[in-house]
């Protein structure tokens, strides 16, 4: 039995050639950020701008591994720089995605963050690639992105760049809908001592210090951030309004150093440790009868080595190493009723006194990642018109939680990856690449190609053609769960149960639940046409970038995972086609920006037959719960004199679990510059149009208008 579904973006279908229409009548109006540059061996030519097109054209790192200029890298990548998300006032990592085109951000459960590109989720983002400085980032686990202890900070960011589109071809499994790779700035830029802080609504508090030296030989920076927040207003329980413990309270630590050893050489170390408490609120994430909040007390640290070499101005390579830790403790107490607990009993277990009080101990959701990886790449330049970086990778993912896993668990990947640029002509250009890899996941090999062929315009304007294909296996917890709750500190009459497994197998509905049950992976293929242009006008450029994409995806995984409900299998296809234009004009003391997405999303259900149909569609509707039809941004920063600056930005999405976002933001700053020092005073307002809560009903902010004050000085 198949049904079909319409999902979100739902309502009317509108024609993607008026979409398209309206795209490209919307980029005359509106700058595609500055590429910042990275410690690399000096001489290089291969990462300078190609011979024969224009400095100003962005150029982009991550989408292929090899740096290319937009003209001819195989897909869309959108450029946020670190400069922007400054000048916006933008105060949260996860808020900087705003800013591309089709990505949805929110929040669920607490104040934990989400950000998705296209949707395809419930509220775990399992299907983006995450990496920090090339080292990967996302969760281990649950290959889920962890926002809010993501170990960067705001000052420290150099770019960031997003590949819009599959891009397992260049970073396999996890970058089934897009990558994003945080690119931070290299210590030898910030020598010196520079604090930061900011205050404001809700209980924000940000503060950033750090310290740097650079010669010609080395440099080193060591800094420090913490943030901090009281999360929401309130939540709704019962139809009232009830305090919200949802805050949060963050420390990072990092230390980033590059070593030269001869002109041809040099080392990369980073290393941090992140600390702090993620609230978690007794009435929305409390669970078996909690009677304590089931706080998240987080325990992070990393360590990240990368040697940069070459043999010749055309030969490049490196090997990078990385280990990181991921360590949390959520303990909470539960008490619920003899009779009830009684029920939860597998038969074989005889029942207790249901007269000598209710059943109260300790359990726990306590869960430590660690992740080994091992990378070299290397890059050959033959000629201007044919480049090649290629590489293999090795990955070991183990976990530890006598709750989910019951002990120990690991799994294992390896992979070969290759891209190919080949410029016959100067106006045309074709990538091939692909990445081979095997997880012990599921034990198999797979294989995701993309093919792509540019035509370039008179040096400035490319139309792209693009193919790809990408895999997604599942993570460790959806496909080998051993899920069960040790209690300890068991208070009488069921102290005998004091390390017993509790197993939630044994509580699911033997009917319909798939628990244990082997997945497959999921596919996704996908066709882009896509334009780039740059025009250089007597005093501004303007740039443009419109996308046209068409994507099918087989056997998706969806369903309910949570101790009451365990049905999740490969039961839907999807097809989503739609636009996107990012557009930009720059000129001397003014910079405008604009993004616009459209998607339309439609879903089938390919599962087990003999389920009722409202549970079919409520399978299909689950990947979408975070698809947004439309969505966009403007943004608009403008110098002033007297070292004054302003900046103004709108954020809007619409028809996410039939809610919208909407907002503007405003901000004055001044930066004063001395002789020794310098210093800068902001404020920034948020001012939320919509005032009804975004994606939940407990997502409630009941001022309209969020301030925030910040200051900072640099020596």
């Amino acid at each position: 039995m198949h049904q079909s579904t319409k999902m979100a973006g739902t309502g009317a279908r509108r024609p993607l050639g008026t979409c398209l229409g309206l795209s490209l009548a919307l980029s005359t109006l509106l700058p595609a950020a500055a590429l910042g540059q990275t410690d690399t061996p000096d001489f290089i030519p291969g990462l300078l701008a190609l011979e024969g097109e224009q400095s100003e054209i962005p150029e982009v790192l991550t989408t292929t591994r090899l740096r290319q200029s937009k003209l001819r890298v195989p897909g869309t990548t959108t450029i946020i720089t670190g400069d922007m998300i400054r000048d916006l006032g933008i105060m949260t990592l996860v808020e900087a995605l705003r800013l591309v085109p089709g990505m949805v951000v929110g929040h669920w459960g607490s104040t934990n963050p989400v950000a998705t590109y296209h949707g395809t989720s419930q509220y775990e983002q399992r299907r983006l690639q995450v990496q920090i400085d090339g080292r990967t980032a996302y969760r281990i686990s649950l290959a889920d992105v962890d926002w809010l202890s993501m170990p960067v900070a705001l000052e420290n960011i150099e770019r960031i760049e997003v590949s819009r589109g599959p891009n397992s071809a260049a970073y396999g499994i996890n970058a089934f809908l897009g990558s994003i790779n945080i690119i931070t700035r290299s210590p030898h830029d910030t020598a010196g001592v520079e604090a930061y802080t900011s205050i404001g609504s809700r209980g924000h508090l940000r503060t950033f210090t750090s310290v740097g030296d650079t010669d010609a030989d080395k440099s080193w920076r060591l800094s420090y951030e913490k943030r901090k927040s009281d999360g929401f207003d309130s939540q709704v329980d019962g139809g009232q309004e009830i305090p919200f413990h949802d805050g949060h309270d963050i420390n990072n630590f990092n230390f980033d150093s590059v070593f030269r050893i001869d002109h041809q050489h040099s080392i990369d170390v980073r290393a941090g440790v992140l600390d702090g408490v993620n609230e978690e609120d007794l009435e929305k994430s409390g669970k078996l009868g909690a009677t304590t909040n089931p706080d998240i007390i987080i325990d992070d640290y990393y360590l990240h080595v990368r040697f940069d070499g070459a043999t010749s101005p055309s030969h490049f390579y490196h090997i990078q190493a990385s280990y990181q830790n991921q360590r949390q403790r959520q303990r909470w107490t539960v008490s619920f009723p003899a009779e009830d607990f009684n029920d939860l009993l597998p038969p074989s277990v005889p029942p207790f006194p249901e007269d000598q009080g209710p059943f109260i101990a300790d359990l726990n959701e306590d869960l430590e990642e660690t992740r080994q990886e091992i990378e070299l790449q290397d890059t050959l330049i033959l000629s201007d018109d044919f480049k090649l970086v290629s590489g293999v990778g090795y990955r070991k993912d183990t976990f530890n939680s006598e709750t989910y896993f019951n002990g120990k668990g690991h799994n294992h990947q390896s992979r070969v990856f290759a891209n190919a640029e080949y410029s016959p002509f100067q106006w045309l250009t074709f990538n091939a690449g692909g990445n081979w890899e095997r997880t012990t996941t599921t034990d198999q090999d797979y294989f995701s190609p993309r093919a792509a062929a540019n035509f370039i315009f008179n040096n400035n304007h490319a139309l792209r053609f693009v193919f790809s294909r990408a895999v997604r296996t599942p993570d460790a917890f959806e496909q080998n769960p051993d899920w069960s709750y040790t209690p300890r500190n068991v208070q009488a009459p069921f102290e005998v149960l004091e390390g017993s497994r509790i197993l939630i197998e044994d509580l699911l509905d033997q009917t319909t639940s798939t628990y244990g049950e082997e997945l497959e992976e999921e596919w996704i293929t996908s066709r882009e046409i896509s334009y780039f242009g740059q025009f250089n006008l007597e005093r501004a450029i303007l740039s443009v970038e419109v996308r046209y994409f068409n994507d099918y995806f087989r056997d998706m995984i969806s369903g309910f995972i949570n101790e009451e409900e365990w049905f999740i299998a490969n039961n839907v296809n999807l097809e989503q086609e739609g636009v996107e234009l990012e557009t930009s004009l720059d000129f001397s003391g003014t910079k405008l920006r604009a993004t616009y997405a459209y998607l339309e999303q439609e879903g089938s259900y390919i599962g087990d037959s003999s389920l009722p149909a409202n549970t079919q569609d409520k399978v299909v509707d689950l990947l979408g719960r975070l698809s947004a039809r439309d969505s966009g941004s403007f943004a608009w920063i403008q110098d002033l004199p007297m070292g004054f600056m302003t900046s103004a930005s709108m954020y809007w999405t619409n028809e996410v679990r039939d809610t919208r976002f909407e907002r503007a933001d405003f901000r004055i700053a001044r930066r004063v510059d001395k002789t020794d020092y310098s210093y800068m005073l902001a404020l920034t307002i948020q001012h939320y149009l919509n005032p009804k809560p975004w994606i939940s009903p407990d997502n409630r902010i009941e001022d309209q208008n969020q301030f925030f004050v910040e200051a900072g000085i640099r020596f």
